[in-house]
């Protein structure tokens, strides 16, 4: 990881990616029940106010540890979502 704005772009886009692939599939399967794809929208949504609020905290002991487990989570999250959706159809 370079460096905190290059973390919060990864987060953005990586989550803005898996709601866009939401949106998609419901416009694709408009006959389906679309609360499924609500919920994972309403969890990527509280995973990025999550994940961005911890890389705006301040006074850490150790910022890279801090980064990496950040970094970290932001994938196993981002897995779990695009299992989720793969889920749906």
């Amino acid at each position: 990881m370079a460096n905190k704005r290059d973390l919060k772009k990864d987060i953005n886009y990586v989550l803005g990616d898996i709601i866009e692939s939401v949106y998609i599939w419901e416009y694709t399967n408009t006959d389906k029940n679309s609360k499924k794809g609500e919920a994972i929208i309403d969890e990527a949504i509280e995973t990025f106010d999550d994940l961005m609020e911890r890389v705006n905290k301040r006074g850490l002991d150790d910022a890279k540890a801090h980064f990496k487990a950040i970094n970290n989570d932001l994938e196993t999250k981002a897995r779990s979502l695009v299992d989720k959706i793969n889920k749906l159809g």
